[in-house]
């Protein structure tokens, strides 16, 4: 089975089985997006493409592991051999720390504001990352939102970034964004931003994310083009919150065109939106289609991005890199 149709799969079955021998280096957990809070996950690699698997013991997929990261994949008769891949934080090749897991906002498809989890301090972050820096080619901080945007920033922009520069690693940056954001971030020489739009129609965002302003999200995405460089800026644009084809493939026109990735997220139904539908495999490849002919009609290529989602390529399809 060619690999676009193996993981538009594996995105929409809901996590693997695991089995074989103990998997406790290879597992991630999330303290971030619709992932949060969740069992944990692996990254499984075909050696030229990855996904990452949330672990779910119920699953109809087994995955075997082997030893030494070698893995087999099952589903039905059909076995994918592959690897799990080491994890540096929450991802391969990255430093991916979560500044602040708990949240003000309470967005539908979230389940960050139930967690309550903690703010992490300036030398804690560092040293997640010493403990790493030999294994990861990139930082990227999220962060959820403690109590105010403005504080969140001032937080990540005085208390965080300044230490990371001593690792000489390219930064990626993902908060909830203020009209100084862009401005602020691009002084402090982070590489690339990511400010989510969600959703593929501003009704939509106005029901899942009721405490947040979608047009100056958009505002922040679009004064961050020409600081950081079209094909460097990003967005997440979920599927399966009740959008059209035609919604989301006019989201994706509007994001290239700005000179923004959009990242097509499919819907992890959790939080408000437990038992909601996931999107089909043949939606995610469908709309990952139109995405790569949307990417290259805009000369915005995904293999170019250095940190965050993009390079990751574990929950999304991503063109260029899996179709």
């Amino acid at each position: 089975m060619e690999w676009k149709r193996l993981k538009a799969e594996l995105l929409t079955a809901g996590g693997v089985r695991v089995e074989g021998a103990p998997i406790d280096r290879y597992t991630s957990s999330s303290s971030a997006g619709p992932g949060a809070g969740g069992g944990g996950s692996v990254f499984f690699s075909d050696g030229n493409h990855r996904v990452r698997l949330s672990l779910n013991q119920k699953s109809p997929l087994t995955l075997i592991h082997q030893g030494d990261g070698d893995a087999r994949l099952c589903r039905g008769d059909e076995v994918i051999v592959g690897k799990l891949e080491a994890i540096g934080l929450h991802c391969p090749r990255q430093a991916y720390i979560t500044v602040t897991g708990s949240c003000s906002f309470q967005c539908r498809y979230c389940p960050v504001p139930s967690l309550e989890g903690r703010r992490k301090a300036p030398g804690e972050v560092v040293a997640m990352i010493e403990a790493v820096v030999d294994q990861i080619d990139a930082i990227s901080i999220t962060s959820g939102v403690h109590s105010t945007c403005e504080e969140e920033e001032d937080y990540i922009c005085t208390e965080i970034l300044p230490q990371l520069q001593r690792f000489h690693l390219p930064i990626g940056v993902s908060i909830y964004p203020t009209e100084k954001t862009p401005s602020r971030l691009h002084a402090l020489e982070v590489a690339e931003v990511k400010f989510n739009i969600e959703t593929a129609t501003e009704e939509l965002f106005s029901l899942n994310c009721p405490d947040l302003n979608r047009s100056a999200i958009w505002k922040a995405l679009t004064d961050s083009v020409p600081l950081f460089g079209r094909g460097h800026v990003f967005s997440n644009l979920i599927v399966g919150l009740g959008e059209s084809d035609q919604e989301v493939c006019a989201g994706i026109d509007e994001l290239t065109r700005a000179g923004v990735i959009p990242c097509l997220r499919p819907l992890n139904p959790v939080a408000g939106l437990t038992g909601a539908e996931r999107p089909t495999p043949e939606r995610l490849i469908r709309l990952a289609t139109y995405h790569a002919r949307a990417l290259e009609r805009e000369h915005l290529d995904p293999n170019l991005a250095l940190t965050m989602c993009t390079t990751c390529t574990g929950c999304d399809l991503v063109p260029g890199r899996d179709l």
